[in-house]
């Protein structure tokens, strides 16, 4: 939290037994107080595909397993992720198996076009799972999210 950032204080009036509940969560998630777990659980609330909206910055992950023998499945997946390599900030790519394959892609762009992506990703035939996460909401839109990222073991430039 930046020093310029006020805090706030505030009451919150709940039964006894969910704020037992509560304190067991958070202690067994290694909160010492309840306000750094309530900011939190209010992040998560705020970044929520249902509060984001299409033009909003944001960053996070799309996580996709898939059966590498399905056809021409890894170059087509090479391929769209080169058609949004603006979005794309870098991917993992891990062999799970004889047959399957896990990859991590990190992301950063507009929301619209990180669904679309994952869209795109979650219809073809092979896929078995794919889920886009989103974890930040970038603050400022008209910066410029195009730099530089390791994709495939060699750097791309966006400008």
């Amino acid at each position: 939290m930046s020093d310029k950032e006020q805090l706030v204080r505030f009451g919150v009036s709940m039964p006894q037994y969910l704020i037992d509940q509560f304190d067991a969560m958070i202690g067994g998630q290694g909160y010492d107080n309840r306000s750094e777990a309530v900011r939190d659980l209010i992040r998560k609330a705020l970044i929520a595909p249902n509060q984001l909206h299409d033009g909003q910055w944001v960053a996070g992950t799309i996580v996709l397993v898939y059966d590498h023998h399905v056809s021409d499945l890894p170059l087509v997946l090479t391929e769209m992720q080169h058609q949004y390599h603006h979005e794309i900030n870098s991917t993992t790519h891990i062999h799970l198996n004889h047959h399957q394959c896990l990859e991590v892609i990190v992301v950063r762009g507009l929301y619209a076009r990180l669904r679309e992506l994952h869209q795109h990703i979650q219809v073809l035939k092979g896929v078995f799972y794919a889920e886009l996460s989103v974890t930040h909401v970038d603050g400022n839109e008209n910066e410029d999210h195009h730099g530089s990222h390791v994709r495939h073991g060699h750097t791309h430039d966006h400008k």
